[in-house]
């Protein structure tokens, strides 16, 4: 017998990473789940964690009239539609919005994908973003850095993930380039890019706050903490990420913060992964995507710290108006964690077949995600999607998980990836 949500089914709008975990918590469950392909390209990077047995219908909307994707999802009683991947965030939203169905605010549904309008919206509501501005062309572009902004500075796509084509730049000559470059190509979804941002370099810690919302209230389900290091042309690669205690005083400011950004952005319902900067001026938006966030093992995250932004979403969908009996002051880190990401140092021709069952045996390692494809290649590790795959080390004693992460990063260089 079948659980029903709310007396329906739940849609999921390209149930990819993180997204895909959460069909298969759902569908275990007894809740009939619905797959929707949106109209975007999904690289294998993504589509390759797509599990089809979690859903009882894959719905391909990339050449299917809109309205009748609609009138499926009526058929099937869908009462939720939820973006899996940044890809389906808009798709999910009109959908929702066409359906009468709750969801996010559709008049602002274009700032929830494109970062040249989410700053500029989140900056009206009198919070802090970077400087930074949307151009067409090379020539504009470095014109106004010049004029502007002038030493250090990020460009990037509007409309990416993933850290895809993130460029550090520090002078007119490097922005220039980097701009010709992303101008000339296509996303992480084979999509053209028509625009390029250019903004200043925030420097100060960063994080990302991984939020669960209903009706408008906002629940922080998990803050991590980043440290990323300088890569291949200037581009910047993920090290490792710690939690923060939810009941710090630093936890406090990010979570007021992103609260009003969440408002600012029209978002209402179900996840949002927030990424900000905490400055000497405070804290200031990087981005936010009204999605789970990705790069995770929820099941994991759960064990180690009480709780994990899939699991609360899960929890809302199954009993709604649950999401205000959820305290996240009261979620306790008792261990030193970790999740490392992992960087392979060099490119290989032929990967080894068990570098993952390596990783494993270190003594903190309690969840490894990636799968080694023996003989195969393996890129350099020059953003989030050319790496391997990512490690949570956790112990009681921090001292022991420093160790592992420098065993790991020891291996690494030595040749861990390659037969």
């Amino acid at each position: 017998m079948s659980f029903t949500v709310s007396g329906g089914a739940v849609a999921i709008v390209d149930s990819y990473s993180t997204g895909s975990v959460l069909g298969r918590e759902l569908s275990q469950r007894g809740v009939r789940c619905v797959h929707v392909r949106s109209t975007t390209e999904i690289p294998l990077f993504f589509s390759r964690t797509f599990r089809p047995e979690n859903y009882v219908i894959d719905i391909d909307s990339r050449h299917t009239d809109l309205r009748l994707v609609v009138e499926q999802l009526a058929a099937l009683d869908v009462r939720h539609v939820i973006s899996g991947s940044e890809a389906g965030v808009i798709c999910a939203d009109i959908l929702s919005d066409r359906l009468g169905l709750d969801g996010n605010d559709i008049a602002l549904v274009n700032t929830r994908r494109d970062k040249s309008e989410m700053a500029r919206v989140v900056r009206a509501a009198g919070l802090a973003t970077p400087l930074g501005e949307e151009f067409g062309t090379v020539d504009a572009a470095v014109s106004w850095y010049r004029e502007t902004l002038g030493g250090e500075a990020v460009v990037k796509p509007v409309d990416s993930a993933g850290s895809d084509q993130v460029r550090f730049c520090g002078n007119a000559a490097e922005v220039r380039e980097a701009c010709a470059l992303i101008l000339a190509g296509r996303n992480i979804y084979d999509t053209p890019n028509r625009t390029v941002l250019v903004q200043e370099r925030l420097f100060g810690t960063e994080f990302y706050i991984n939020s669960v919302s209903e009706s408008g209230v906002h629940r922080m389900a998990e803050i991590w903490r980043y440290t990323k290091r300088l890569g291949p042309a200037g581009t910047p690669v993920y090290d490792y990420e710690e939690p923060v205690d939810l009941s710090s005083p630093e936890a406090a400011v990010l979570r007021e913060f992103v609260c009003e950004v969440l408002d600012a952005l029209g978002v209402r319902y179900y996840a949002a992964h927030t990424e900000v900067m905490l400055t000497e001026r405070g804290p200031v938006l990087i981005e936010c995507g009204v999605r789970l966030g990705g790069g995770t093992i929820p099941d994991t995250v759960e064990k180690l710290t009480g709780m994990s932004q899939t699991a609360l979403l899960a929890r809302i969908l199954l009993s709604p108006g649950s999401l205000t009996e959820f305290d996240e002051r009261q979620v306790v880190i008792d261990a030193a964690v970790r999740n490392v990401a992992l960087i392979n140092p060099a490119p290989i021709t032929e990967q080894a077949g068990d570098w993952a069952d390596r990783i494993a045996e270190l003594p903190t390692a309690v969840g490894v995600a990636g799968v080694p494809a023996s003989g195969e290649p393996l890129p350099q590790t020059v953003d989030l999607v050319t790496s391997p795959g990512f490690v949570y080390l956790a112990s009681s004693d921090p001292l022991e998980v420093l160790r592992d992460y420098r065993r790991l990063r020891d291996l690494e260089v030595n040749g861990l990836y390659g037969r």
